[in-house]
């Protein structure tokens, strides 16, 4: 059996890690710095301007770990429970079910990018290879 990881497989990983990982880091920078949509976003869903800065710490923590290599796996299950949070919100907030989605799809997407190149992940969820 082979072990190697097509360069495809492994740059596709990266690739779609990088994508994920800055559109998050670009959330948590907009919570720190109290942006006008951070700020109106926050209001709406019932958060406080105060909620923004731990919630921007949490994130970035989270997008820390995950673009680590060692911590990944770490990160991964961090923005995953980050994701559950969003879409307890939204239903709270009683959004429709499409709002649900975004969220849902994102932390899948977060297991994939590690999941394409990590052994242990795909022991855990299978890739058809």
């Amino acid at each position: 059996m082979e072990n190697k990881i097509s360069k495809v497989r492994l740059w596709s990983s990266y690739v779609l890690q990088g994508i994920v990982a800055l559109f998050l880091f670009m959330g948590a920078v907009n919570n720190i710095v109290k942006t006008e949509t951070a700020l109106t976003n926050a209001k709406e869903l019932g958060y406080s301007e105060s909620s923004l800065l731990p919630l921007a710490i949490v994130l970035l923590m989270g997008v820390i770990c995950y673009v680590i290599p060692k911590t990944s796996i770490l990160g991964a299950v961090i923005l995953t429970a980050w994701f559950g949070g969003a879409v307890a919100t939204h239903i709270i907030h009683g959004d429709a079910p499409s709002i649900l989605l975004s969220p849902v799809l994102f932390a899948i997407l977060v297991w994939i990018a590690i999941g394409l190149r990590d052994k242990k992940v795909q022991t855990v969820i299978p890739f058809k290879q």
